[in-house]
């Protein structure tokens, strides 16, 4: 009888713990996808691509800032919807490249 009251304490604090490290996990893995794509994204505006284009295939939904000519820097935000959370969790990523077509 004791177990089973236990059990039922406990479970639904097990619960809430595997979903907030999962969110966690997804969470890490969106931001490093956002900052390899920003890198991409500088790497295309120092050569004089469109940087917003490339921005957009890697990570549909993303704002894109440039800024600077030699280096360009681009930053990448997204808004990562969290289920459990009413708002979202507002990611951004930098990165910068030689500019001037190098």
């Amino acid at each position: 009888m004791s177990a089973t009251i236990e059990f039922a304490l406990v479970a639904p604090a097990v619960a809430v713990m595997i979903g907030v490290a999962l969110a966690a996990v997804g969470t890490a893995g969106e931001s490093m996808r956002l900052a390899d794509a920003a890198g991409a994204a500088a790497r295309a505006a120092g050569r004089g691509d469109d940087p917003g284009a490339l921005a957009q295939r890697l990570v549909p939904g993303s704002r894109v800032e440039v800024s600077g000519d030699d280096p360009v820097c681009v930053r990448l935000g997204r808004t990562v919807a969290l289920g459990w959370l009413r708002s979202g969790l507002d990611l951004s990523a930098r990165s910068c490249a030689p500019g001037g077509g190098l």
